[in-house]
């Protein structure tokens, strides 16, 4: 590594032990291992003092992802969500053939508007597998429609990992002036988005036609079912769910309001410093349903997932250090090597799935790879800023259908008993490993040569 500092030579190798060890210990939370490895960096490499180190944990990411969490955890205990899922299901009656259709969209909009993936994929799987085998659908199919639609939405501004995403683009956008000037904040997360919703749903609902699921839809145009075998027909909504459903509406309103065409003119100061981030949304949302009673706190705070947040907030400490030492400009220098302002798009749909087959997605592939976008754009001469931003997050996602993913692990734990799960396990391992090359060609095309 000639050229590169002792420092910058040190960070890479504490970013590469903590990527090592969350892909073979699970136990060892990578984010802790992150702030432990940035302290000694830091204060030997970077002359960096402890105080400074810790002053780089992205307080404003930890609090936006906690409020979307604990408001969502609200929603799900007090069984929202769940009978949402119920009458929506039931909205096909005996129509089969359009059942992972319905699910295919219903998993996205619940993913979008706010839970995001792994709380989606928690709530959705234990339904959506049992009636994969009711219905006569595999296992796989139906995991490729469960684990596709939730991955492609999960970049919504509302979810988790948007909320990563776009925190990490608006950290790096002063380096990209003439993407800014082109768009605003906000519109570059929704585009990012629809990005990851347009490939990742391509990728995933290509493969369930293909691989099968065309040939059951032809069989099933003739079928029906009793809807209540299939989704039995739910008690109305409480009190407390519909205070809950009218909750998640406000929120949506709030925070697209103003940014709609002429609206933000006309709102008064207080309400846009008000709703200026979706996490202080939630927490005033999640405030009045609280104080409605509308679900157990305690339970709720429980299920959060601490262990994620403290997980992307870990390494994007150890990202932190990693760039005052010199890494990130070394990761740079070494992918531009091998790249050009087209053949980067593949290139980082490569490395981050491959990567992130095994280690997590959002939490140290993301903070790991988006910082090195404005870096890679001088290096390389070029490139779209939004591609490269794309490339990383789909690259890393599609992998996350495999069963060593959270995604695909619960969709095998939910799958119907007279499905054989050994052979599922060896499917979905086939599937998600390959989706890095598969991932790899996706980002090439879509995002190198059609500039979408």
């Amino acid at each position: 590594m000639d050229g590169f500092s002792i420092g910058a030579i040190i960070s890479l190798v504490a970013l590469a032990i903590v990527v090592i060890i969350s892909c073979v210990k699970e136990d060892l939370n990578p984010g802790f291992l992150g702030i432990c490895f940035a302290l000694f960096v830091g204060a030997v490499w970077t002359d960096m003092n402890a105080s400074r180190v810790l002053s780089l944990f992205p307080t404003s990411l930890f609090m936006t992802l906690a409020g979307i969490t604990f408001l969502f955890a609200m929603a799900q205990n007090n069984g929202t969500l769940e009978k949402f899922t119920t009458n929506s299901i039931r909205m096909v009656k005996g129509n089969t053939a359009y059942i992972p259709f319905v699910m295919f969209f219903l998993m996205s909009f619940i993913t979008a508007i706010g839970p995001g993936n792994i709380a989606t994929i928690a709530l959705m799987a234990p339904v959506c597998m049992p009636i994969a085998e009711r219905i006569g659908i595999r296992a796989f199919l139906m995991t490729l429609i469960v684990a596709g639609a939730v991955q492609g939405t999960a970049f919504s501004p509302f979810a988790p990992t948007g909320i990563i995403s776009n925190q990490l683009i608006a950290k790096m956008a002063p380096q990209l002036p003439e993407l800014t000037q082109q768009m605003t904040l906000d519109a570059l997360g929704w585009k990012v988005f629809w990005n990851s919703f347009i490939v990742q749903g391509v990728v995933n609902m290509g493969g369930f036609l293909a691989l099968g699921g065309w040939s059951w839809i032809m069989k099933q145009r003739h079928s029906n079912f009793s809807i209540d075998e299939i989704a039995p027909k739910p008690e109305p909504y409480n009190r407390k769910q519909v205070i809950t459903l009218v909750t998640i509406g406000a929120m949506i309103v709030m925070v697209l309001l103003p940014g709609m065409p002429g609206i933000k003119e006309i709102l008064p100061k207080w309400f846009i410093n008000l709703t200026n981030n979706v996490g202080g949304v939630a927490f005033l949302l999640a405030g009045i349903m609280m104080l409605l009673e509308t679900a157990d706190v305690r339970a709720s705070v429980k299920s959060m997932p601490w262990n994620v947040l403290m997980l992307v907030c870990g390494v994007t400490v150890l990202i932190g250090v990693m760039d005052k030492a010199g890494g990130l400009n070394a990761m740079v220098k070494l992918i531009g090597a091998v790249s050009n302002p087209v053949s980067i798009n593949g290139w980082l749909g490569l490395f981050t799935g491959i990567i992130s087959a095994y280690a997590s997605s959002s939490g140290v592939v993301m903070p790991m790879f988006l910082p090195l976008v404005p870096g890679l754009i001088k290096e390389i001469g070029g490139g779209n800023p939004v591609a490269l931003i794309s490339s990383i997050n789909v690259g890393s996602h599609l992998v996350d259908t495999s069963p060593l993913s959270t995604m695909g692990a619960l969709c095998i734990a939910c799958a119907g008993e007279s499905e054989n799960k050994t052979k599922l396990f060896r499917d979905l391992l086939i599937w998600g490993l390959s989706m890095a090359i598969v991932g790899a060609v996706a980002c090439w095309v879509f995002y190198g040569i059609l500039g979408l």
